[in-house]
């Protein structure tokens, strides 16, 4: 038996790295395209992953370039048979298949496709959701495309019968705007799921786990990026993430807060930049637009309750994120890292296969697994999808970047 999960998903974004900073995708060659022909291959995963009786159609929309897009790498981690819960049947991509079949990546495009009609010939790929049958059953939309074009993409496949839409970060421009697709899907019956995968990410789990057994320990949660600290490395990333930190790179710090901490703008009593970590800059980007953002960030919230949390996020920080516990005197007292050891042979193995992937890619590989696993299961098989969060966080976390963005830089800056 199959249900049906359609999933829309992002162009890829640097928004945090976890390899060299010397590292540099580069764009595969024809010859280089051999190893994208290998999608059936598995790979081992630390992920536990569930043992349902049904599996979820999935179609996929907005595939994005080979190497690049997080929709290509969904699709390769479902082709692959990775995901037990998921069957993925169609692909919609309107770039690659439409204006950008000639462009930059539309041949690499066009030689991934054909390798997937040769190991799956089950699998079609189509323009857009106009072209896919309604629905018949149940059926999940998870929609990460452009962040700007969530709103259209949560309407179309509502109206194409989806009772159930994983939606990637952050899940639109504003919160005016998730909120309106959030009343639109509790109006139609449709649940959405937020594709925040940190939530159930281990080093995540390990650092809560032990804060919660020594009590009085302060909790920081801090992620990398590995972009060179140059003025036209960071004005091109300020122009391509222009929605800004904390709704890009940070935005997955701000929901562990909000999922697990406790954290609305109506629970924040205070909020404190690190002045000393901090920079906010206003730099040109390749179109010759300045554009204001932090490079780096660290702020620490203490809510209504009197608990503190502190996040810290550096554009140019390197190749790790991870998160500690400090005791009051603020020495360290534990710290866990992504990748740990276990992880960093899947890491390895995905870039022996893919060795021009997006960085942040390979050291997620289990937790996008995972996610996709529990929402799969959820739309086959009912239940709770164990640790995603819902568009309820999605909104309030949302909520609380918009709070926070005016409020560091006119901190930062005074």
């Amino acid at each position: 038996r199959f249900s049906t999960i359609v999933v829309a998903t992002m162009f890829a974004r640097p928004s945090f790295s976890f390899i060299s900073r010397s590292f540099r995708p580069l764009t595969p060659s024809t010859g280089a395209l051999s190893h994208y022909y290998s999608v059936a291959r598995s790979f081992t995963s630390t992920t536990s992953l569930s043992n349902s009786k049904t599996k979820a159609e999935v179609i996929l929309v907005g595939c994005g370039a080979p190497d690049r897009g997080m929709g290509w790498y969904h699709a390769v981690q479902m082709l692959d048979g990775r995901v037990p819960s998921a069957a993925l049947t169609t692909i919609v991509e309107p770039w690659f298949l439409g204006g950008g079949a000639s462009g930059p990546g539309g041949s690499e495009f066009a030689a991934w496709r054909t390798a997937v009609a040769s190991s799956h010939p089950s699998v079609s790929f189509v323009e857009s959701l106009s072209s896919v049958p309604a629905a018949s059953g149940p059926r999940v939309a998870l929609i990460s495309g452009r962040t700007a074009d969530n709103p259209r993409l949560l309407t179309e496949s509502i109206d194409n019968g989806c009772n159930t839409i994983y939606l990637e970060k952050p899940g639109a421009p504003s919160v005016a705007e998730l909120s309106d697709m959030r009343a639109q899907a509790s109006e139609a019956g449709v649940s959405v799921l937020m594709g925040y995968n940190k939530n159930v990410c281990k080093y995540v789990s390990k650092v809560r786990e032990f804060a919660a057994e020594n009590p009085g320990g302060h909790v920081t949660f801090v992620s990398n990026n590995a972009y060179e600290n140059t003025k036209e490395s960071l004005g091109e990333c300020f122009e391509r993430n222009a929605e800004g930190m904390l709704k890009n790179m940070a935005i997955h710090e701000l929901a562990l807060l909000v999922s697990f901490y406790g954290v609305t703008v109506e629970t924040i009593e205070s909020v404190s930049a690190d002045k000393s970590f901090s920079s906010v800059q206003t730099l040109p980007g390749p179109s010759g637009e300045l554009f204001t953002d932090f490079d780096k960030i660290k702020f620490t919230i203490t809510t209504t309750e009197g608990s503190t949390v502190s996040v810290a996020a550096d554009r140019c920080g390197g190749s790790t994120t991870y998160a500690t516990v400090t005791d009051d005197s603020g020495s360290e007292i534990f710290r866990y890292e992504m990748p740990d050891s276990d992880d960093e042979k899947v890491v390895q193995s995905v870039l022996s296969r893919f060795p021009n992937i997006m960085p942040y890619f390979p050291p997620q590989d289990a937790d996008y697994v995972t996610v996709k696993e529990r929402v799969c299961s959820h739309a086959a098989n009912g239940g709770e999808a164990e640790g995603v969060a819902t568009i309820d966080v999605g909104v309030e976390t949302l909520r609380v970047a918009e709070f926070l963005t005016p409020e560091l830089t006119r901190q930062l800056q005074e």
